[in-house]
Protein backbone atom coordinates (compact mmCIF):
# COMPACT_ATOMS: atom_id res chain seq x y z
CA UNK A 1 0.00 0.00 0.00
CA UNK A 2 1.22 3.63 -0.95
CA UNK A 3 0.25 7.35 -0.16
CA UNK A 4 0.42 9.56 -3.08
CA UNK A 5 0.31 13.27 -2.60
CA UNK A 6 -2.53 15.04 -4.86
CA UNK A 7 -1.47 18.60 -5.27
CA UNK A 8 -4.31 21.05 -6.39
CA UNK A 9 -4.00 24.07 -9.01
CA UNK A 10 -6.35 26.67 -10.34
CA UNK A 11 -5.25 26.81 -13.94
CA UNK A 12 -1.40 25.49 -13.44
CA UNK A 13 -1.20 21.84 -13.07
CA UNK A 14 0.50 21.20 -16.45
CA UNK A 15 3.10 23.70 -16.45
CA UNK A 16 3.91 22.92 -12.33
CA UNK A 17 4.30 18.96 -13.65
CA UNK A 18 6.55 19.50 -16.06
CA UNK A 19 8.29 21.92 -13.57
CA UNK A 20 8.28 19.30 -11.55
CA UNK A 21 9.26 16.80 -13.51
CA UNK A 22 12.22 18.25 -14.80
CA UNK A 23 13.01 19.07 -11.88
CA UNK A 24 13.29 16.13 -10.11
CA UNK A 25 14.12 13.94 -13.40
CA UNK A 26 10.61 12.60 -13.18
CA UNK A 27 9.15 10.21 -15.24
CA UNK A 28 6.48 8.45 -17.09
CA UNK A 29 4.28 12.05 -17.00
CA UNK A 30 0.60 11.71 -17.86
CA UNK A 31 -2.35 14.22 -17.96
CA UNK A 32 -5.97 14.29 -19.03
CA UNK A 33 -7.99 17.28 -19.68
CA UNK A 34 -11.06 18.21 -18.99
CA UNK A 35 -11.99 18.41 -22.12
CA UNK A 36 -10.89 15.14 -22.89
CA UNK A 37 -13.83 13.15 -20.28
CA UNK A 38 -17.21 12.89 -20.33
CA UNK A 39 -19.35 15.47 -20.86
CA UNK A 40 -19.03 18.23 -17.59
CA UNK A 41 -20.66 21.70 -17.18
CA UNK A 42 -18.76 24.06 -18.36
CA UNK A 43 -15.31 21.57 -18.96
CA UNK A 44 -16.14 21.42 -23.06
CA UNK A 45 -12.47 22.09 -24.42
CA UNK A 46 -11.26 22.73 -21.30
CA UNK A 47 -7.64 22.61 -21.24
CA UNK A 48 -7.20 22.35 -17.51
CA UNK A 49 -5.92 19.13 -16.06
CA UNK A 50 -8.56 16.80 -14.65
CA UNK A 51 -5.95 14.17 -13.36
CA UNK A 52 -1.99 14.35 -13.86
CA UNK A 53 0.92 11.96 -12.15
CA UNK A 54 4.45 12.01 -12.63
CA UNK A 55 6.90 9.14 -10.99
CA UNK A 56 9.58 10.75 -9.02
CA UNK A 57 11.68 7.96 -7.89
CA UNK A 58 9.69 5.24 -6.32
CA UNK A 59 6.74 7.86 -5.73
CA UNK A 60 3.90 8.88 -7.67
CA UNK A 61 2.86 12.62 -7.04
CA UNK A 62 -0.56 13.58 -8.61
CA UNK A 63 -2.08 17.11 -9.16
CA UNK A 64 -5.17 18.18 -10.94
CA UNK A 65 -6.72 21.62 -11.96
CA UNK A 66 -9.85 23.43 -10.15
CA UNK A 67 -12.59 23.44 -12.92
CA UNK A 68 -13.07 26.54 -14.59
CA UNK A 69 -14.54 28.69 -12.34
CA UNK A 70 -14.66 26.46 -9.13
CA UNK A 71 -12.69 28.41 -6.41
CA UNK A 72 -10.06 26.82 -4.31
CA UNK A 73 -6.71 27.44 -1.85
CA UNK A 74 -4.11 25.32 -3.51
CA UNK A 75 -1.59 24.12 -1.19
CA UNK A 76 -2.80 25.96 1.62
CA UNK A 77 -1.80 23.93 4.35
CA UNK A 78 0.25 20.72 3.15
CA UNK A 79 3.91 20.35 2.52
CA UNK A 80 5.42 17.96 0.23
CA UNK A 81 8.26 15.94 1.66
CA UNK A 82 11.27 15.18 -0.82
CA UNK A 83 14.50 12.84 0.13
CA UNK A 84 17.38 14.22 -1.51
CA UNK A 85 19.86 11.62 -1.95
CA UNK A 86 23.01 14.20 -1.57
CA UNK A 87 23.72 18.10 -1.14
CA UNK A 88 24.34 19.06 -4.22
CA UNK A 89 21.20 17.47 -5.50
CA UNK A 90 19.41 18.51 -2.39
CA UNK A 91 20.53 22.64 -2.63
CA UNK A 92 19.58 22.00 -6.71
CA UNK A 93 15.80 20.92 -6.26
CA UNK A 94 15.87 23.95 -3.52
CA UNK A 95 16.95 26.21 -5.62
CA UNK A 96 15.10 25.40 -8.25
CA UNK A 97 11.60 25.24 -6.41
CA UNK A 98 13.08 28.84 -4.70
CA UNK A 99 13.20 30.47 -8.12
CA UNK A 100 10.53 32.74 -8.58
CA UNK A 101 9.18 31.08 -4.83
CA UNK A 102 9.63 32.12 -1.21
CA UNK A 103 12.27 30.47 1.08
CA UNK A 104 10.61 29.71 4.39
CA UNK A 105 13.82 27.76 5.75
CA UNK A 106 17.10 28.42 3.58
CA UNK A 107 18.99 24.87 2.47
CA UNK A 108 21.96 23.25 4.73
CA UNK A 109 22.79 21.29 7.62
CA UNK A 110 20.11 20.55 10.11
CA UNK A 111 20.93 19.01 13.43
CA UNK A 112 18.41 16.02 12.26
CA UNK A 113 19.75 15.80 8.51
CA UNK A 114 22.96 16.68 6.77
CA UNK A 115 20.72 19.09 4.63
CA UNK A 116 16.89 20.89 5.20
CA UNK A 117 15.16 23.60 3.61
CA UNK A 118 11.43 24.57 3.52
CA UNK A 119 10.59 26.57 0.49
CA UNK A 120 6.83 27.66 -1.63
CA UNK A 121 7.52 27.51 -5.12
CA UNK A 122 5.47 30.01 -7.90
CA UNK A 123 2.63 27.59 -8.21
CA UNK A 124 2.26 28.05 -4.30
CA UNK A 125 3.21 24.28 -3.45
CA UNK A 126 5.26 24.13 0.22
CA UNK A 127 8.42 21.86 -0.06
CA UNK A 128 10.68 20.19 2.32
CA UNK A 129 13.97 19.10 0.89
CA UNK A 130 16.28 16.77 3.22
CA UNK A 131 19.11 14.74 2.85
CA UNK A 132 19.30 11.91 5.36
CA UNK A 133 21.47 11.31 8.20
CA UNK A 134 23.60 14.03 10.43
CA UNK A 135 26.18 15.91 10.05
Amino acid sequence: MATHPYLHFDGTCAEALGFYAETFGGTNLQMMRYGEGPEMQGAAGSARVMHGQLTIGDGTLMASDAPEGQAGAPQASVSVMQSAPDMATGQRWFDALAAGGAVAVPFGPAFFAQGFGMVRDRFGTHWMIAVSGTT
